[in-house]
């Protein structure tokens, strides 16, 4: 993106770029319903502007700043990722999972991730910058399946909260009338827990909120999460606590299964102890195994039956079927291959 991309401005950007091209105030809504609902890649196409207008914001070095995925494979299963150009020459990735009427993508907010995850192939890469606005909207915008897409996670490589102001008005741009006009209950950002950024997401937006714990044991979670140590999964929960997640809003714990470390009765007790009175529910995750990593995946009976002593203890809980595990479909493994010339 050498010049500079109009998708990823909110309608206050397109207000300022419009008095800079000394077009008219009302010129920003007209290019946002060109941008975000007729989804044009060519500033050309948006023929009620004038032409003399549409000029002008070419030569001040603008351009719609739509990017095709550089790369993309299918699972047997449907799923798809597709690689988009990201940050210092990383690339980042976009999931897109089909489900009967829904079909949900997955987004990147960061080439790389700060985070360092023992058990993540995104953290294993570094961390080579936060995405704009614009790479993160284009994600959206340009796989295939945009047109049919019904649900936006947070998801993908990086934190999203690493990067709040960028996410923001992401969110923004997906939710205001002026933009995709989605509800917010069709969004979900997942999160380690930083905490300040956190109340900012709690406060400022109403999607739904994930919290990435994988151990209820605060030493066990720090060997797995290193940021445990910066934000203890006792003071997430404690701040969760202060909100309403009983309506609208919707609060997940991601919980991801590994063999002989995470998946006996003694987690689960202490699992359903921390989340106790708490409106959420869990989503228990089977791990794809990554290169040089020991940690193994539990098996079906294991995750069957800790999903069953969580659900007796009045805590809901789900197993989230695995999806696209032929196509390298968790976060960060098709980027690092392409990197490593496989």
């Amino acid at each position: 993106m050498d010049k500079k991309p109009l998708i990823g401005q909110t309608l206050e950007g397109l207000r300022q770029i419009a008095a800079e091209c000394g077009m008219p105030s009302f010129a920003a809504k007209q290019m946002a319903k060109w941008l975000y609902e007729k989804r044009v890649t060519d500033i050309g196409a948006m023929t009620d502007l004038s032409k003399a207008a549409r000029n002008r914001l070419m030569e001040a070095g603008y351009t719609v700043g739509r990017q095709e995925p550089i790369a993309s494979v299918r699972s047997v299963d449907g799923t798809a990722k597709y690689l988009f150009p990201g940050e210092g020459g990383h690339d980042v990735e976009a999931v897109c999972i089909p489900d009967k009427e829904r079909v949900t993508i997955c987004v990147s907010s960061q080439a790389g991730c700060r985070m360092n995850c023992s058990f993540c192939m995104t953290g294993r890469q570094g961390f080579h910058g936060s995405l704009s606005v614009a790479r993160i909207i284009n994600q959206v915008l340009s796989v295939p399946e945009s047109e049919r897409l019904t649900n936006i996670v947070f998801m993908g490589m990086g934190e999203p909260l690493d990067n709040l102001d960028a996410v923001l008005a992401a969110i923004g741009i997906l939710t205001e009338k002026w933009g995709l006009a989605w509800s917010p209950k069709r969004i979900t950002v997942s999160s380690i827990g930083k905490l300040r950024e956190l109340r900012r997401l709690l406060d400022e937006t109403k999607v739904h909120v994930a919290i990435s714990i994988h151990s209820p044991y605060p030493a066990e979670r720090e060997r797995l999460m290193p940021v445990e140590r910066a934000y203890p999964i006792s003071d997430v929960i404690d701040l969760l606590r202060g909100y309403d997640f009983s309506h609208q809003r919707r609060l997940s714990f991601e919980y991801i299964m590994f063999g002989g470390l995470n998946d006996d009765r003694r987690h689960c007790m202490e699992l359903a102890d921390r989340l106790k009175g708490l409106e959420c529910r869990v989503n228990l995750i089977r791990f794809h195994a990554i290169p040089g990593s020991d940690l193994k995946p539990s098996d079906v009976e294991r995750m069957e039956q800790f999903r069953d002593m969580l659900n007796a203890r009045g805590i809901t809980a789900t197993i989230r079927a695995s999806r696209g595990e032929d196509i390298l479909a968790a976060c960060g493994m098709l980027a690092g291959k392409k990197k490593g010339g496989e």
